[in-house]
């Protein structure tokens, strides 16, 4: 592990709660819809070989370098998330061209799949991604994520990074251990859990008026927070009975990343007030995971100036044009 001295935030940016509402709020959200405006984004349908479809956006950058750089959101968000849609703006100015992709049930994908979405759905979205890439002629591709979608680049790096032939891996504050996440939202600032809370019953409510069999409306309504939303739909629309078989699933704790055998780097902050950073110390080292930590810059924020202007933009973007050479 090694710390970042790259990233200063200002004095008046050290609050960990002002960068992490900054990652997708206020001016950054207003910079993300000027940008979505002017993009001539191409939507894309990536099928995987199991026959599962996920919803993506392809933008080209004015210039070829005949290289792509897949990008994965967190958490209820999506291709649009202002995150993901400021970081791909950025991508593009320098050349590479973006792939914005959807996880299951996010953006407008609900009606895609019946079965809905669980966080150890990795295989079927590498499985999309060879899809892709395998009609596409780039001789060079990135995948990156943040949050939820950081743990997905992960993994998939590790179980698939060589076949789809990734030169480089980025992960911006992935969750290592779901279960001290979940325990972290529900014993930190309210406003994350009733987020979330929120997001999630809205993307259950809207798969269930596009499958109306699933027949779950009575335990929707009965669910009034994150943990009663895992009780009810993990043991009924995942294959685990029990929570905590779930959460230790998709956890990126001990050996899981040991198959990373290509360049990855993850990138957190010490004051992230979801992802607790003491989890970083449970992952085996691995020769080709490189782990940044910055003292400041909350859930995915690193927000360096009051334009919410992110500095991991730029990380990201140097990281990817070092492995051009």
């Amino acid at each position: 592990m090694t710390d970042s001295s790259a990233f200063r935030a200002p004095r008046y940016l050290r609050n960990a709660h002002v960068q992490t509402l900054l990652n997708s709020q206020g001016p950054r959200k207003w910079r993300a819809r000027r940008i979505l405006q002017d993009l001539d984004a191409q939507s894309r349908v990536l099928v995987a070989q199991d026959g599962t479809r996920l919803l993506a956006e392809h933008d080209r950058a004015p210039r070829d370098r005949s290289a792509l750089v897949i990008l994965l959101h967190g958490w209820e968000g999506s291709s649009r998330s202002a995150y993901l849609v400021t970081t791909a703006a950025s991508l593009l100015a320098q050349g590479f061209d973006v792939l914005r992709v959807n996880l299951r049930d996010h953006g407008d994908s609900h009606h895609l799949n019946r079965e809905l979405f669980n966080s150890t759905r990795s295989p079927e979205v590498g499985s999309a991604l060879q899809g892709f890439i395998d009609g596409e002629t780039y001789e060079t591709v990135f995948l990156a994520g943040f949050s939820l979608g950081g743990n997905f680049a992960l993994r998939i790096a590790a179980d698939h990074g060589e076949d789809l032939g990734l030169k480089a891996c980025i992960a911006i504050a992935p969750p290592i251990d779901p279960a001290h996440t979940m325990d972290a939202l529900n014993a930190g600032f309210f406003a994350y859990e009733r987020y979330f809370f929120r997001r999630w019953h809205e993307s259950l409510r809207r798969k269930l008026a596009c499958f109306p069999e699933l027949d779950y409306a009575a335990d929707l309504a009965r669910a009034k927070s994150l943990d009663d939303l895992n009780r009810l739909f993990i043991p009924s629309h995942t294959i685990y009975k029990r929570i905590e078989d779930y959460f230790a699933a998709y956890a990126l704790v001990g050996e899981r990343l040991s198959g990373l055998a290509l360049p990855s780097y993850l990138i957190a902050a010490e004051d992230d007030p979801i992802i607790p950073i003491t989890d970083l110390a449970r992952i085996d080292p691995n020769e080709n995971l490189h782990i940044e930590t910055c003292r400041y810059g909350g859930h995915c924020g690193f927000i360096e100036n009051l334009a919410a202007h992110s500095w991991v933009e730029s990380r990201i973007q140097q990281i990817f044009s070092a492995h051009l050479r």
